[in-house]
């Protein structure tokens, strides 16, 4: 008996493997132009390095011309959740990244190298793992789970290295008659890798993040297809990686050791190997210690945070990149009009270390992220969140032509204002400027320098009576504050005040904090000139009389 004969004893019905290098040709495009992937496994929720790394490969496809795919991983069908796969696509869609090529939703796909879900394409494995033990490169292995616990007790007891290696891989040396007469029995199998490493040999490799990076050989016998006919990680990575024609494998570095691996199964199947780059993990302060961003602890690991909180998908991103290339925040500082797309992002500038994830800084990405919105995109994107996450606040949005005079308060000029980082502060920034919430609720009234409630009263019935003028331009609304000032003995001008501390109460300054805290119940707001313009008189005159009623 022969390799060939073994091999068609096992996989009868598999195509030779030219008939899948044939369908899937390599792909037509520019010299260095990157193919890379998002290869996530549907066994829970998306997580923030996940999309963090798909970004990368991303930026990295686009800068070059290249294409993003996306490829589910779904061979361990035991770890599998409800909604999986959904959750994959619909994740990348809400970051709009979604891919060039691969899965769009749980049964659909788009591109030319599918199926770009592992799990259908046990044929084309079986096809290479039959061309594997053609070579006599691989071979069936009969022992059961129990034997190779027992491998491992033995092993372990003698303080030994722990595998299916060497004079440990019992079915190796099994004649083809031997294989052949185990399958014709109806015993159970699996497929092996045949390796013919030797863990006293090194190699090394070049990572595109990390560098130059030495590992032992790798000489363990790994499963490439188990009993379910399915692959394992490490062969389905291999062939998908090969015909997909993936030119770099952008992964997080917890991959790294199985490099060797990989490495020696592209060789051995006579493949030209990817280029890898492995990321850093993103990590977290915990007490003055560095640690991974868990999945149980931290509710910002899940990239579904990010949607629940209204943090716009644009300032993730631009926080991702950030941490990806630190020359990123001074080209968004000089280009803040630009698209993410027009960065030179590269791929070589990416730490070698995990980066600290700073909530402060992404919140503060946020800010700026949304000054630059027009008040329409605020007010679009304010109410698709509302609408899912916060009843009261798309209820108070209803008024679409109120609502953008809001919005539009300090908007469009040189200083945008910077006072919402995400959706879910929207309501809290703008609910004084409701009559139906301002008036009606208890409110807190911190008038700072003037506290008196005689000479608050007298402000508010002053400016009513003799300076509110709904067509004042902001210069002339602004001298009538100073004059109110100057009438009740304050200083009009600030400087003035300071210069003479001992001759005034107070300036122009304090006076208008009591018309603003009078108008909002704050004394930190955006131009008051312009809310005055949007509430209107009546709404004013309300809201003076209230805080009037609230002294007595």
């Amino acid at each position: 008996m022969d390799y060939k004969e073994l091999a068609n004893l096992i996989f009868p019905d598999a195509k030779p493997i030219e008939f899948y290098e044939e369908k899937y040709k390599p792909r037509d495009l520019k010299e260095g132009a990157i193919v890379t992937r998002f290869a996530p496994s549907p066994t829970g929720f998306v997580h923030i390095g996940g999309l963090y790394q798909a970004l990368v490969a991303i930026q990295s496809a686009k800068k070059t011309e290249g294409v993003f795919f996306l490829r589910v991983e779904d061979t361990d069908q035991k770890r599998e959740v409800e909604n999986g796969v959904t959750d994959i696509v619909n994740s990348l869609k809400d970051f709009d990244m979604e891919p060039d090529e691969g899965m769009i939703s749980d049964t659909e796909e788009k591109g030319k190298y599918g199926p770009y879900k592992q799990s259908l394409r046990k044929d084309i494995y079986q096809a290479f793992a039959k061309y594997m033990i053609e070579l006599g490169k691989a071979y069936p292995c009969f022992c059961t789970p129990e034997e190779v616990e027992e491998i491992r007790k033995k092993q372990e007891s003698a303080k030994i290295r722990p595998g299916y290696y060497g004079v440990w891989a019992k079915c190796r040396n099994l004649t083809l008659e031997e294989m052949a007469e185990k399958i014709k029995n109806g015993e159970k199998y699996i497929i092996r890798f045949k390796s013919p490493g030797r863990e006293d040999r090194k190699i090394k490799y070049k990572d595109v993040i990390k560098g130059v990076v030495e590992f032992p050989e790798n000489d363990q016998d790994i499963v490439i297809i188990k009993a379910d006919g399915l692959p394992t990680y490490h062969f389905a990575h291999v062939v998908d990686d090969h015909l997909m024609r993936t030119t770099h494998v952008i992964r997080s570095d917890e991959w790294l050791s199985s490099v060797p691996i990989h490495l020696q199964l592209f060789n051995e199947i006579g493949f030209k190997a990817p280029k890898y780059a492995h990321i850093s993990p993103i990590m977290k302060n915990d007490n003055g210690n560095k640690r991974k961003l868990s999945k149980r602890k931290d509710p910002e690991a899940a990239v579904s945070y990010y949607k629940e909180e209204g943090i716009p998908p644009q300032a993730v991103k631009e926080y991702l990149l950030n941490i990806a290339n630190s020359t990123f925040e001074n080209w968004r500082k000089a280009n803040p009009d630009k698209s993410i797309d027009e960065f030179d992002f590269n791929l070589n500038k990416m730490s070698v270390s995990g980066a600290l994830f700073d909530m402060v800084k992404l919140l503060d990405i946020g800010k700026n992220v949304i000054s630059r919105m027009t008040a329409e995109e605020i007010y679009e994107k304010s109410l698709i969140w509302a609408k899912e996450y916060d009843e009261e606040l798309a209820e108070m949005l209803k008024n679409k032509e109120y609502s953008l005079k809001i919005f539009g308060i300090e908007r469009g000029g040189n200083k945008p204002r910077k006072d919402i980082s995400k959706w879910s502060e929207v309501k809290e920034n703008i609910i004084y400027m409701f009559d139906n919430k301002f008036l009606n609720a208890k409110q807190e009234y911190p008038y700072q320098v003037i506290s008196d409630k005689e000479s608050i009263t007298k402000i508010l019935t002053l400016y009513l009576e003799k300076y509110y003028d709904e067509n004042d331009d902001k210069q002339e609304w602004f001298n009538k504050i100073k004059a109110l000032a100057g009438e009740m003995g304050y200083a009009e001008e600030v400087k003035e005040f300071k210069a003479n501390p001992d001759k005034y109460k107070a300036h122009v300054g304090d006076v208008s904090t009591v018309l603003r805290v009078a108008l909002t119940g704050r004394t930190n707001t955006p131009d008051m000139y312009e809310i005055m313009k949007v509430l209107g008189k009546e709404s004013i005159i309300k809201r003076f009389e209230k805080a009037k009623n609230e002294l007595k």
